[in-house]
C-alpha cells in the first residue's frame, strides 16, 4: 500500500560518486579490498524511489534485484531471510544485517511501492517478509539498544504492511517492553552514543512517521523526546561537540574528524526527528553544569559529565563495550593548521602488545583503520572536573605489554607539557613516582596524577612518549617478553584478583592558574588514600578490596572495587555515598514516580517515571511522561499551574507564562 504516488521530481538524482555501476552497489575500498556494502544499497534504492523521476526508479528495481541476491533465501540456514553485510559474502555473519536493509525497505514501500515494476514489488514484498521472520527468531534483547528500536521499527511497520496483526503487535509490545526496561535505570543501555543514538533517533523518527497504530506513535515521540534531552544535555557549548563518557563512539568521531554534532542535533530539530524545545533548550542551559544518567543501575553503569565554556569532562563508572569512551575530554582550542577543528581531546584506553590504530582488524568494515579498543575493565568517578579512574587487567593471560594509555590529540596542537612543575619539550620521558602530568591545550589544562600500579614483571614504566603525532602518557603493568601469567588465570590456582593501574584527573579552565605549575602545586596539596587488601589466593569466595580516594578544601571523591570479582563496591564524595540517579543536574532531574522537583517546579502523576527541566531565567519549564499507563500529570512552575491527563508517554511545556504543548 502506497501513502505517495506521484513523482516529485524532474531531473535524475544525481548518484553517489562510489556507485558501481557494473555491480549496481555503492564501493568501497579498504586495505583488504574492493566490498559492496547491502545496506548502502538499499538506502540508495530507497532515495532513487522517493526522488521518484522514472529513471530514479528504473535504476532502483535493478539495485533491489542486487540487493535481493544477496539474501540467504536457503532454509537449511538458521538465518533464513537475513542479509550478507557485503556483496562479496556468501553466508550471513553480522546478525543485524536484515534491520539495517529493512530499515530502507518497508519505509520505502509503504510510502512509493507503486513507483516500482509489479515484480519487483512482489519480491521485496517476499524479502521482507522472510527478513521479519528472522527478525522474531532472532529476537534481539532490549538492551541492545539501536538494534532493538530498529527491531521494533521493522517489526511495526512491517507487521502493518503485510496485514500481519499478530506481527505488528509484537512489535507494540517490544517497544513498550523496551521502554519498561529503559525505565528500571533513566538512559537506554547503549548510552550517550555518538554513533548509535542516532540510529536510535532516527528509527523512532521513522517510526513516528509511519506508524498506524496511535498508542506505538506517541510512545516513540515521547522516547525520542528523552533521548532528545540527552543528547542536547550532552553537546558541549565551547567545541559543539558531543561530550562524554559515550557507550559506543567511532574513533572519528572521537578524534573530530567528523563535523561537530551539534550540527547534527540542529539538523535533527530542522527535520523534526527531535521536539523543537532541544533547541531552546540548547541556547538557555547554563553555561556549566553537571549532569549525571544511569543506563543500567544492575550493571553500576551511570555516566557523569561536567560541562564548562572551556572545556567537557566525562567519566562511565564502569566498563560497557570495546568502543567506549569511559573517561574522555574536549577542551576549546583555537583553530589553526595543527587543529582545524578548534578542539582538543583527551581519552583513556587499555591495551596489550603495544596495540595502536591499525592493529584491530573491524570484521563488519573489512577495515583496520576505525577503532583503537579498550582492552581492559574500568570503574570510575566524578565529581565535577575531578575523576578516579581505576583500569583491571581483563580477558587475557599471555602478553609482551599491558598498560593503560592516556591521550591527547595532536601534539602539534598542545601548548605545554609540564611534570612536577618542570616543562618538557622532549619526548620521551619517564614520570617520577608521585610526579603529576600537566598539559596546557587551548583554554584548559588537563592533569594526570598515576596512582597505584600492579607490576607484572621488572620493568613497568610510567612515561611520556609521541605516537603518530598524538601525546600519550603510558602507565604500563608490564614490558618485557611474552610470557603466560598463570596467576591472572580464573578459574586458577594462583588467582589473586585483578592487577590495577589507577590515575586521577583534572580539568580545569587555563585563566584559573597563572601556570601550570601553580595547577599541579594545588592537586598536591590535596591528600590521596589508597588502600590495597592484602593479596591471598582465592578460592571462589571472599573479597580483595582496593580502595582510593582524594581530599581537598573539605571535598572527597572516591570508590572501591573487589578486584577478585571485578565489582564497584561503592562511589562517593564528603556528602556520602553516590546512588543511581536517573537523570540529576542542577536544572533536570528524573524520578521513578509520583513527584519530581528542580529548580522551583514541580512534576506529578500517578506512576512514572517523570522527568523534568526547570529553566527560570528564560521562563520554560518541560515535563516528561515515561509510564505506559493513562495518568493525569501537574506541572507546577512559579508563573503558574497545568494538569493535563494522558494515555501514555507525554511532554508538557510552559513557557513565556502559558503552557505550550
Amino acid at each position: 500500500m502506497s501513502t505517495e504516488s506521484t513523482f516529485q521530481s524532474t531531473e535524475p538524482m544525481p548518484l553517489p560518486p562510489d556507485f558501481n555501476p557494473e555491480t549496481l552497489m555503492v564501493a568501497k575500498t579498504t586495505e583488504y579490498g574492493l566490498f559492496h556494502e547491502v545496506r548502502r544499497a538499499a538506502r540508495l534504492a530507497a532515495d532513487l524511489v522517493a526522488h521518484g523521476t522514472p529513471q530514479d526508479c528504473a535504476l532502483a528495481a535493478r539495485i533491489l534485484e542486487a540487493v535481493l541476491r544477496c539474501q540467504e533465501r536457503d532454509p537449511r540456514d538458521p538465518h533464513h531471510g537475513n542479509f550478507y553485510w557485503m556483496r562479496e559474502d556468501d553466508h550471513v555473519e553480522d546478525l543485524n544485517a536484515v534491520e539495517f536493509v529493512l530499515e530502507a525497505l518497508l519505509p520505502m514501500m509503504i510510502r512509493h511501492e507503486d513507483r516500482l515494476p509489479a515484480e519487483i514489488r512482489s519480491a521485496v514484498r517476499e524479502a521482507i517478509r522472510l527478513g521479519l521472520a528472522e527478525i522474531r527468531r532472532l529476537d534481539v534483547l532490549v538492551a541492545y539498544t539501536n538494534i532493538a528500536v530498529l527491531d521494533i521499527l521493522n517489526t511495526c511497520l512491517g507487521g502493518e504492511y503485510l496485514g500481519d496483526e499478530a506481527l505488528a503487535r509484537r512489535g507494540y509490545e517490544k517497544l513498550a517492553a523496551w521502554i519498561a526496561f529503559t525505565n528500571r535505570s533513566g538512559h537506554p543501555m547503549e548510552y550517550n552514543s555518538p554513533t548509535y543514538t542516532a540510529v536510535t533517533l532516527r528509527a523512532l523518527k521513522r517510526l513516528t512517521d509511519l506508524v498506524r497504530d496511535e498508542a506505538t506513535r506517541q510512545r516513540a515521540r515521547a522516547m525520542a523526546a528523552r533521548l532528545a534531552l540527552s543528547v542536547a544535555l550532552h553537546i558541549h557549548a565551547g567545541t559543539g561537540r558531543w561530550a562524554g563518557p559515550h557507550g559506543r563512539a567511532y574513533q572519528p568521531s572521537v578524534v573530530c574528524e567528523t563535523p561537530p554534532e551539534v550540527e547534527m542535533l540542529q539538523a535533527w530539530i530542522e527535520d523534526g526527528t527531535v521536539p523543537a524545545w532541544v533547541g531552546q533548550l540548547l541556547a538557555e542551559r547554563p553555561a556549566v553544569y553537571q549532569v549525571t544518567e544511569t543506563a543500567e543501575a544492575s550493571r553500576d553503569l551511570a555516566l557523569t559529565t561536567f560541562l564548562t565554556p572551556e572545556f567537557a569532562l566525562g567519566t562511565a563508572s564502569a566498563s560497557f563495550h570495546p568502543q567506549a569512551n569511559v573517561c574522555i575530554a574536549h577542551v576549546r582550542r583555537p583553530r589553526s593548521e595543527q587543529d582545524p577543528a578548534g578542539c582538543g581531546v583527551f581519552y583513556t584506553r587499555y591495551l596489550f602488545d603495544e596495540k595502536w590504530f591499525g592493529d584491530a582488524y573491524h570484521p563488519t568494515d573489512r577495515t583496520k583503520t576505525r577503532n583503537l579498543p579498550d582492552e581492559g575493565s574500568f570503574v570510575g568517578v566524578q565529581r565535577r572536573n575531578q575523576a578516579l579512574c581505576v583500569y583491571g587487567l581483563a580477558g587475557r593471560s599471555q602478553f609482551h605489554s599491558a598498560k593503560a594509555a592516556l591521550i591527547w590529540t595532536r601534539r602539534a596542537a598542545l601548548d605545554q607539557i609540564w611534570v612536577d612543575g618542570q616543562e618538557v619539550s622532549t619526548l620521551p620521558v619517564t614520570i617520577p613516582e608521585g610526579a603529576t602530568v600537566v598539559v596546557a591545550s587551548g583554554d584548559a589544562y588537563v592533569a594526570i596524577h598515576p596512582l597505584s600500579r600492579t607490576a607484572l614483571g621488572k620493568e613497568a614504566p610510567a612515561r611520556l612518549v609521541e605516537r603518530d603525532g598524538d601525546l600519550v602518557l603510558e602507565l604500563y603493568n608490564y614490558r618485557g617478553p611474552e610470557k603466560r601469567f598463570w596467576e591472572l588465570n580464573w578459574p586458577g590456582a594462583f588467582y589473586k584478583g585483578r592487577p590495577i593501574c589507577a590515575f586521577y584527573v583534572e580539568v580545569a579552565p587555563r585563566s584559573a592558574y597563572p601556570e601550570a605549575a601553580d595547577f599541579a602545586a594545588a592537586i598536591h596539596a590535596g591528600e590521596f588514600a589508597e588502600t590495597l587488601e592484602p593479596a591471598f589466593t582465592y578460592p571462589a569466595e571472599g573479597e580483595r578490596r582496593y580502595t582510593v580516594a582524594y581530599r581537598r578544601a573539605g571535598q572527597e571523591l572516591g570508590l572501591s572495587v573487589d578486584l577478585m570479582q571485578w565489582r564497584l563496591l561503592g562511589r562517593w564524595t564528603e556528602a556520602g555515598p553516590l546512588g543511581w540517579p536517573m537523570l540529576e543536574g542542577e536544572f533536570v532531574r528524573q524520578a521513578a514516580e509520583g513527584t519530581v522537583e528542580v529548580a522551583g517546579a514541580r512534576l506529578s502523576a500517578d506512576g512514572g517515571p517523570l522527568w523534568l527541566v526547570s529553566l527560570p531565567e528564560s521562563r520554560r519549564w518541560i515535563g516528561g511522561y515515561l509510564g505506559l499507563g493513562p495518568t493525569s500529570l501537574h506541572l507546577a512552575t512559579p508563573e503558574g499551574e497545568i494538569t493535563r491527563s494522558v494515555d501514555g508517554p507525554d511532554v508538557l511545556v510552559w513557557e513565556a507564562g502559558h503552557p505550550s504543548a
